[in-house]
């Protein structure tokens, strides 16, 4: 039966469970690195660092308990609806969505079993967060209007603006690429008896 259910191309209720807790426990992870850096509006650029760093491995074991199309499609679209209600960015909601929808597609090209295609996936993914501070860079006013209209406070986007220099994007998409590899390079090595049960090839 197990066998069965696994080689199903559709997703299982039990799937859609297994995707629900595992996306529950991905959002504890990134809340806490919401803890640890959006407070503070000069620390607030190594929170998508600390957000990859935190999730790999929680993100490479979902794919290897379901490992079928729409599972990270459904994680980023939960990610995407809390950062929504939760006052941030509309674009940062939209990334997670459309880059949960690319990720998928990119494990789903090796079947959901090569971990490092479904590393790929992960660094793909990681890059959401740039859906909200590229915008820093691109149209600052409205970013910031936007931001203050739904309950930041002036002296916390004050401080970020002023912050913010030409440099720091790439530097922040560079930090972002090499934290999810370290990050799911770890997963790889902590969960290497899970992947082999799954039949991911390591």
């Amino acid at each position: 039966m197990e066998i069965i259910e696994r080689n199903s191309k559709k997703m299982s209720v039990k799937d859609l469970v297994t995707t629900g807790i595992f996306s529950a426990i991905f959002l504890v992870f990134t809340m806490v690195g919401g803890f640890i850096f959006a407070s503070n509006p000069v620390l607030t650029f190594c929170l998508p660092c600390c957000i990859a760093l935190l999730t790999g491995p929680i993100y490479l074991l979902l794919i290897a308990k379901v490992q079928k199309k729409g599972s990270i499609t459904i994680l980023g679209i939960l990610m995407g609806f809390f950062i929504f209600i939760t006052g941030m960015y509309w674009l940062w909601a939209i990334f997670y969505i459309v880059l949960g929808i690319v990720g998928d597609l990119i494990a789903s090209t090796k079947q959901y079993k090569s971990v490092n295609v479904n590393i790929l996936s992960f660094v793909v993914f990681s890059l959401n967060p740039l859906g909200s501070y590229m915008m820093l860079w691109i149209d600052r006013t409205s970013y910031f209007s936007y931001l203050t209209s739904k309950g930041t406070e002036q002296t916390y986007v004050d401080i970020m603006g002023s912050t913010a220099q030409s440099w720091m994007l790439p530097v922040m998409v560079l930090s972002i690429l090499i934290a999810a590899i370290i990050s799911a390079l770890v997963g790889k090595l902590l969960l290497k008896k899970q992947f082999e049960k799954a039949g991911i090839t390591l």
